[in-house]
């Protein structure tokens, strides 16, 4: 027998404490009770006033029978209250249900019936849709209204409102940490283009690390002054939520992310940090004279979702806000790859750069391994660029599993690995490029076409701000490429134009065949939906 594995090495309280977010509120309302922690329209508030609203609010719904393994829901776009959520829920050991506020009503009911929820708190701008979803749930559910007094306010449809429930709480409430760090914090749910969504469930250790992780691979300082414009919902905001209450940083919140707001933070609040999409990028970068404002200090911005054309990458970071890009899924809590820097490549023109940082790049520190394998047999493809497999991540910072859902847990683990469903290559240097999801492959004549690879051709003409491109059917090809063309503002160009345009970058057989103009649908996100432009690209063809 080892010498070390004696019982007085054995783990105690005094050694051990399982990792949870609940700790990092405990620790900052300790240490920096007077720093601001909130800001939203008119109201400021510092981090000893958040910590007592959240222990308030865990005190009163624990007062109502809300306790471990509870679901709480909430619907909410990003106001303190979804910021108080975040932090209070865990205290019980309870699992926070943040629910996209763009999700239809029949499919919020279904969320709301398969996750079990006991509560939901609804902000009352979206109380219709919410009323509804009930409706259709037809479960027995404790709703609480909150009224955003920087909102534009609606109707109260529940038990009492959120500041009378805190009313109930007491500011003394104990911190609780879970018994096993395993336990459930979170559930959220995948976007469901295929079917009903998936619930997928996040672990107090899980949260806590890319919580942790978010610090280092941003390098984070302390005291950060963070902006809202990514959702909370959203794989509970990235994680964070608990990063930067962990910073002791100040949360700057956006009810909706727009040009003349984002840019007014900028100047009037410091705002040293943020995350969004692509379209939050082009939103900043293209807005009008009149929008823009000077500002001094450094920004971060940290963007995922569909890989930032390097033209918008160039064109934002000219503006003085630095790009780092991030990758990953609702099942490995957000980002979990980075486009880590290289110091050389300083050095390099704009446009390289720019092209470098469009790749997702490699794994997150506290993440143990992302590599894409070959799908029929699960070994690691060739580092060289070209050849082509699925992206598999394993580690701490991967989902618990989906909930009720064994069988699809079990698929989506295989071989000791998540398999994400993304496809990409792998370069000599190790980092990783999308080429596409497998179901946005374009297979014409038995070619594989990436979508990506097309729309990165497009958006390198002046007048694209968005584009996404689709298999359109065809008689001979069994399918072609079909571009959505969304077009900068003041800018015009026709059909020839952009099929032009594609012919001087790309092969015959990947030129689109087809472009169509007009606003591209997308998510609360910014993720462009291709299953609505797909049914499109099929309407087209058979109408003709």
């Amino acid at each position: 027998m080892s010498i070390y594995r004696r019982s007085e090495l054995d783990r105690c309280k005094a050694n051990y404490t399982p990792l949870s977010p609940v700790s990092m509120l405990k620790r900052t309302a300790r240490i920096y009770p007077n720093l601001p922690a909130q800001i939203h329209g008119r109201i400021r508030r510092s981090w000893g006033e958040v910590e007592q609203r959240c222990k308030r609010l865990a005190c009163a719904l624990a007062a109502r029978g809300i306790g471990r393994g509870d679901t709480v829901a909430l619907l909410a776009p990003n106001i303190p209250e979804a910021l108080e959520c975040a932090l209070a829920i865990p205290m019980l050991g309870a699992v926070l249900n943040a629910n996209n506020t763009r999700l239809d009503a029949d499919t919020i009911g279904y969320i709301l019936n398969h996750g079990e929820a006991k509560v939901l708190l609804v902000d009352t701008e979206l109380s219709g849709i919410a009323q509804a979803a009930l409706q259709i749930a037809g479960r027995d559910i404790l709703v609480i209204d909150i009224e955003d007094p920087e909102g534009p306010g609606g109707e109260r449809i529940g038990a009492l409102t959120y500041d009378a429930l805190l009313a109930e709480g007491n500011p003394d409430f104990p911190y609780r940490l879970p018994d096993d760090e395993w336990d459930a914090l979170s559930l959220n749910y995948t976007s469901g283009t295929t079917g009903r969504p998936k619930g997928v469930v996040y672990s107090h250790r899980g949260a806590y690390m890319n919580a942790v992780n978010n610090t280092i691979t941003w390098a984070m300082p302390h005291f950060p002054v963070y902006l809202w414009t990514l959702p909370m919902f959203h794989c509970n905001g990235w994680c964070f939520p608990w990063t930067i209450t962990l910073l002791a940083g100040t949360h700057v919140f956006l009810r909706t992310p727009q040009a003349d707001a984002i840019l007014d933070a900028f100047a009037d609040h410091g705002v040293t940090h943020l995350c969004g999409a692509p379209i939050i990028m082009s939103m900043i970068s293209s807005a009008s004279d009149a929008e823009r404002r000077p500002f001094k200090q450094k920004i971060e911005m940290m963007t995922a979702a569909a890989p930032p054309p390097a033209t918008v990458i160039a064109a934002i970071e000219a503006l003085g806000v630095n790009i780092t890009h991030v990758y990953g899924l609702t099942e490995v809590y957000g980002p979990a790859v980075v486009c880590a820097w290289q110091r050389e490549w300083n050095a390099l023109p704009l446009n390289t750069r720019a092209n470098l940082k469009a790749r997702q790049g490699v794994a997150y520190e506290l993440e143990e391994d992302v590599t894409v394998l070959a799908p029929d047999t699960g070994e690691p493809v060739p580092c060289d660029g070209e050849t082509q497999g699925e992206i598999a991540f394993r580690g701490n910072i991967v989902m618990k599993g989906y909930l009720k859902q064994p069988d699809t847990t079990a698929e989506a683990f295989r071989d000791g690995w998540f398999w994400s469903g993304d496809i990409a290559v792998q370069h000599p240097d190790g980092y990783i490029e999308i080429r596409d999801r497998a179901k946005d492959i374009i297979i014409s004549g038995g070619e594989n076409i990436s979508s990506i690879e097309v729309e990165t051709a497009l958006y390198s003409h002046a007048a694209v701000a968005l584009s996404a491109v689709v298999a359109m059917p065809d008689e001979k090809w069994g399918e072609v490429p079909c571009a959505f063309v969304e077009l900068a503002d003041g800018e015009t160009a026709s059909e020839d134009e952009i099929i032009a345009h594609a012919r001087t970058m790309l092969a015959g057989f990947k030129r689109p065949k087809k472009v169509v103009f007009g606003e591209l649908p997308k998510t609360s996100t910014g993720k462009i939906l291709k299953t609505e432009l797909r049914e499109r690209a099929r309407t087209f063809v058979l109408g003709e």
